[in-house]
């Protein structure tokens, strides 16, 4: 047995896992918890712990940023095996993928912006899935547009070749996958290559992650990744999906609500070593609460 974050994990194969931050922000206590789940459920099981920077998105990721993450690895004393690996290095291959689904009929050019995916939503009622209102399909079968345009996936005919299929959680346990709550997903953006479900997926793959540890705020996400794993034949990881860190008034630990880096608390001379010890333990530093989502 090997007990993670307070669960009691049967033996595993030998695991890989990975921590994926995106350098747009300094890390919080919540990417710490999340790396130490990770690097101990990787240790525990006799494998490899990766580092990847998902630094894909040009506009917003920053040099400073990524030495602050690795500078932050150390100080938690989660030691990363081998090189760190960089998204930005790997464009090739998400285009690669992309071609392949494009020559298969699986995507389609959608030249839409915010606001006429607003507009269009006003005189077509749509469903609301994980993200919000899912997208109308404007663009579907159209074959020219105006300005820049997005690659999307035309959910209804992938799922057409998959057929049904599922994933399991190690926790949750086996769940049936329905990624068409999404609707048609963005997988290659106007602002950046790859999308986070695209490029995430491709690198597990390439990276050999046997499993998938992340915080229970990408659980829903999983259907999406699964089916592109089935549609580029990928092999299918093991999942488990941590609970998170909240705030003092409930809600997750995240960088748009300038929750404090990590790089603050370090200055106070707390050492990483400690919180991670106590982390560990369940005990929460800093009046920080940890909850199930």
């Amino acid at each position: 047995m090997g007990k993670i974050a307070g669960i009691d994990f049967p033996p595993q194969c030998v695991a890989a896992t990975r921590f994926a931050p995106s350098p747009n922000g300094r890390l919080h206590i919540g990417h710490a918890f999340s790396a130490m789940c990770a690097h101990d459920f990787a240790r525990a099981f006799g494998g490899k712990f990766l580092l990847r920077i998902e630094d894909i998105d040009g506009t917003r990721s920053r040099k400073e940023h990524i030495d602050a993450i690795i500078e932050d690895m150390e100080w938690l004393g989660l030691k990363h095996d081998g090189p760190v690996i960089f998204q930005s290095q790997r464009v090739a291959r998400y285009k690669e993928a992309l071609d392949l689904l494009q020559a298969r009929g699986l995507v389609y050019r959608c030249w839409c912006t915010r606001s006429d995916i607003a507009e269009a939503l006003k005189h077509k009622p749509v469903r609301h899935g994980p993200d919000g209102p899912v997208y109308p399909g404007t663009c579907r079968g159209k074959t020219e547009g105006e300005g820049d345009y997005c690659w999307r996936l035309d959910m209804e005919r992938a799922l057409s070749l998959t057929g049904p299929f599922g994933w399991t959680d190690l926790v949750a346990g086996p769940q049936i996958a329905d990624p068409a709550l999404f609707g048609d997903v963005v997988l290659w953006r106007k602002d950046a290559p790859a999308s986070y479900h695209l490029a995430a997926t491709l690198d597990d793959a390439a990276d050999g992650i046997s499993h998938v540890v992340r915080g229970m705020d990408l659980f829903a996400y999983t259907a999406i990744h699964r089916l592109l794993q089935i549609l580029l034949d990928l092999p299918e990881p093991t999942y488990w999906h941590h609970p998170l860190l909240l705030d003092e008034d409930g809600n997750k630990l995240a960088k748009s609500r300038l929750s404090q880096p990590l790089s603050e608390i370090r200055a106070k001379g707390i050492s990483g070593i400690e919180l991670v010890g106590e982390l560990r333990q369940g005990k929460l530093p800093l009046g920080i609460g940890v909850s199930t989502s």
